[in-house]
């Protein structure tokens, strides 16, 4: 019976949870690099469990250092990277249907011309969709916030509701909400292993969030979530 369990939801990530991740967006603004292949990610860190949650703490201030394309990578694998051969993801899903979507804000990231893009799991690798330096655009929409102004890269989570709500109908928005901070717990515990700060944020401007990202109809911003080496790293 768990077999066949299995197979069914490993055909619905098929059908609908990488909807999106093929698809490759002509960049905004201006010309940018190709697609990006990111570091494979590591499966086991220096810290445990126990003490990434002990340590866990809000940051909104940044040391200078720039953030890896290593930390990069490891950070979008924690939040939607995959971890089972039929295409299971780290964050579990309502039904296998993945509705999220995880866009990188690299400001200051090593070996990343500055810009947004799209991460794509199956193969763990980011589509340009926007050049340049956007976070002061970001910080603007999210009020101001300086954390996200000041952040080396930020992190945006987004959904596309639909993809839960073709199975669970109206309960597909409390699924997707928790499933989007099932990725920022998992982001979050994943910087504190890496010896960054982060902070989710959830003051912003819908409507100008997704203008700003170029969302496609459906598509809306969830969380923000700024991260970078603490100050007092």
């Amino acid at each position: 019976m768990r077999t066949v369990t299995m197979m069914l939801i490993a055909a619905t990530w098929l059908v609908v949870g990488c909807a999106g991740d093929d698809a490759t967006p002509e960049p905004v603004g201006g010309p940018m690099s190709a697609v990006v292949q990111l570091p494979d990610p590591e499966y086991d860190g220096d810290l445990s469990l126990e003490a990434t949650i002990s340590a866990r703490r809000s940051v909104r201030e940044w040391g200078p250092e720039a953030v890896t394309l290593d930390e990069l990578g490891q950070l979008l694998w924690a939040a939607q990277g995959i971890t089972a051969e039929w295409g299971g993801r780290s964050a579990p899903s309502a039904g296998g249907t993945y509705p999220l979507e995880m866009y990188a804000l690299a400001s200051k990231v090593d070996g990343l011309e500055p810009g947004v893009y799209r991460y794509r799991p199956h193969d763990h690798q980011l589509v340009p969709t926007i050049d340049g330096d956007r976070r002061d655009d970001l910080a603007e929409v999210s009020l101001g916030q300086a954390s996200v102004g000041t952040a080396p890269l930020n992190l945006v989570v987004t959904a596309v509701p639909e993809r839960t709500a073709e199975q669970y109908g109206g309960r597909a928005e409390r699924y997707v909400a928790m499933e989007a901070g099932h990725v920022a717990q998992n982001v979050a515990l994943q910087a504190v292993s890496l010896g960054l700060g982060s902070v989710p944020i959830g003051a912003f401007t819908d409507d100008e969030a997704a203008r700003l990202l170029d969302l496609s109809d459906g598509e809306v911003v969830l969380y923000i979530l700024p991260i970078g080496p603490p100050v007092s790293r």
